[in-house]
């Protein structure tokens, strides 16, 4: 497995990341990153019913709609978020829940998964995750709220539900489904950074096998990503109206 540090914080430059690494790699990936403040869509939602318009407009908080379906989550630099990228062998995606929880418990972290693989602390949420498959690849990325500003998060995420009875489409949306959340740091026995949490992390799963290994960006991927970011992720009309562009580009990646 090949293990990516991204150190990218623009939430359109992310998404388009992960599709890229889904569409043109073979090997099986783990990519540990964060964005900068950013609202987080699902591919089948309706954004107007999941967010507060005029306080993301307001707060400059970047609205993308991402490559896999469930429901709305709000990033910030007090969040880590993790996606594994695997061959799809029949894949089950509890085992991912299963890692990250693992991980939690060697940090002295008592947390439960519930059956739309969300993970909790004594029943509040830390990690929400989502999942899809392209060709013969599959993709599971989650959330980690390490030291999210929990009250931006809450005001970021009052949609107004009424814009599922008004809509004019005939297609089907996901709603999301709220959950009371925590902070991971408000239960740990000692205080760490998130620098540091994400160290550990990293250094987990480079660990987990001894053929893991670093890989960064090269580039060709960088220029890849950012021509699927201008004509897909960065686009109005990917974002809020749920249409791919016309022929996004993007590169094939030589398998190392």
């Amino acid at each position: 497995m090949i293990c990516i540090n991204n150190t990218y914080t623009d939430a359109y430059f992310n998404l388009a990341a992960e599709e890229y690494l889904l569409k043109n790699f073979s090997e099986d990936i783990f990519m540990l990153w964060q964005d900068e403040p950013s609202v987080i869509v699902g591919k089948y939602q309706n954004v107007f019913a999941e967010i507060n318009l005029d306080y993301v407009e307001k707060n400059n908080i970047k609205v993308v709609r991402r490559f896999s379906g469930g429901g709305t989550v709000f990033h910030d630099m007090g969040n880590l978020n993790l996606t594994f990228i695997e061959r799809n062998n029949n894949v089950s995606f509890d085992r991912f829940t299963e890692r990250i929880i693992s991980i939690l418990s060697k940090l002295g972290i008592h947390a439960e998964t519930d059956a739309r693989r969300a993970i909790n602390i004594d029943g509040l949420k830390i990690s929400g995750s989502a999942q899809c498959v392209h060709r013969d690849r599959v993709m599971y990325h989650a959330t980690l709220l390490f030291s999210s500003n929990l009250d931006s998060l809450v005001s970021t995420l009052e949609g107004d539900s009424k814009q599922l009875d008004s809509k004019t489409d005939n297609r089907i949306y996901v709603k999301s489904v709220k959950s009371p959340v925590t902070n991971i740091l408000e239960h740990l026995d000692r205080p760490v950074d998130i620098m540091y949490f994400k160290r550990y992390i990293m250094d987990y799963f480079l660990m987990e096998n001894a053929d893991n290994e670093i890989y960064k960006f090269s580039e060709p991927d960088i220029s890849a990503i950012n021509t699927l970011m201008e004509s897909k992720y960065a686009t109005r009309e990917w974002n809020f109206n749920g249409k791919s562009p016309v022929n996004p580009t993007t590169a094939t990646h030589n398998v190392i």
